[in-house]
């Protein structure tokens, strides 16, 4: 754009990069459609040879020595056809997604010129598409900052009304499913808890902070009021759900899954709140996801409306149901304990 003998107008740049950008994008969205193609082959050949194995398989126990021997040899010449197609098709497939990438790129580049055309309508189209850029980044920014302030705002809002007893309403939901049979025992009445009156009978009925401050306090939170309530229990018995840990960190939780296959999930106790989070094993990487358990009942926070009248009702009910119909996440292994004594142990002393 100088003035210089080398340099290069503003428009071949501009041209050049745009061709570039295009090539990038196309290339990539290439990759992808590849490897989900890749993923189709792969499976299509392997269950077929799988199937002509089986029935293989099922013949020659039938067949004296010499028809086993033709067998082995008609199952070794079915294979090499299998192979042989397999790879046939991954060229095709390799071809059809290398001419899908070269009229991507082809469309994006097009469209960038034309974008580019309609934008010079001055002098300052450079400043002016910073500038637009500018805003962009910035109404993103204020755009999620207003959605972190309304998730505060929501939770602090859900704790506040629990604590003012707003929501006590809901507790008629489960009055029919006490775990026991027995009158539902309320922490902050005259009457201790079964757990209060094994430790002590002059102990007084604790006050809940408005949110977990210390390890201290989050397992007498946990021995009060969600021992009673059979928290990390499986349905029914008195042992201990394979799926239930203790106070853990997200990164902890991640290292117990990191080997598992997708659908894997453990349930710890939260730092953040009063009640769980779920941590997740999905193809990709991992999710977590906070389980409200500050009232009469447990209910994802954010992602699923259903409550629940036990931690082990919610959980069952996922074993069926996804959790987010983007996610399509389904509880499938329960990930247990690596350490001795479990990390748990502190909650049941």
């Amino acid at each position: 754009m100088g003035d210089s003998p080398g340099d290069k107008p503003y428009e071949q740049i501009s041209e050049e990069l745009m061709a570039e950008r295009a090539r990038q994008q196309a290339q990539k969205e290439a990759e992808e459609l590849w490897k989900q193609k890749e993923a189709e082959i792969t499976k299509k050949f392997r269950d077929a040879m799988a199937k002509e194995k089986a029935k293989i398989v099922a013949e020659k126990w039938k067949l004296e020595t010499e028809d086993r021997k033709a067998a082995k040899l008609m199952e070794d010449k079915i294979q090499e056809e299998l192979k042989k197609r397999e790879e046939e098709e991954r060229q095709r497939g390799e071809e059809q997604i290398r001419q899908q990438e070269e009229l991507r790129a082809k469309e994006l580049y097009l469209s960038l010129k034309q974008a580019q055309q309609h934008s010079q309508h001055s002098e300052h189209e450079d400043q002016e598409w910073k500038e637009q850029l500018r805003r962009s980044k910035a109404a993103d920014e204020e755009r999620s900052h207003k959605a972190r302030r309304a998730r505060d705002e929501y939770r602090r809002q859900s704790l506040r009304a629990i604590q003012k007893g707003k929501v006590a309403g809901l507790s008629n939901l489960f009055k029919g499913t006490s775990l026991n049979n027995e009158p539902e025992i309320k922490l902050n009445s005259n009457n201790p808890s079964p757990l209060m009156t094994l430790t002590t009978s002059v102990r007084k009925a604790w006050e809940r902070p408005s949110r977990p401050i210390s390890r201290e306090i989050l397992i007498r939170w946990f021995k009060e009021e969600q021992l009673p309530r059979r928290a990390g229990f499986e349905r029914n018995t008195c042992a201990i759900a394979p799926w239930f840990h203790g106070i853990i960190s997200r990164q902890e939780a991640e290292e117990l899954l990191m080997n598992k296959s997708e659908g894997a999930f453990l349930v710890r106790v939260s730092e953040k709140i009063w009640g769980y989070a779920l941590s997740y094993r999905q193809q990709s990487g991992f999710k977590h996801f906070l389980v409200d358990a500050s009232g009469d009942f447990y209910s994802f926070l954010g992602v699923d409306p259903n409550r629940h009248a036990t931690l082990t009702d919610l959980i069952d009910f996922h074993k069926e149901e996804i959790i987010t119909s983007s996610g399509g996440e389904l509880l499938l292994e329960p990930c247990g304990q690596r350490k001795n004594p479990p990390d748990y142990s502190s909650l049941f002393e």
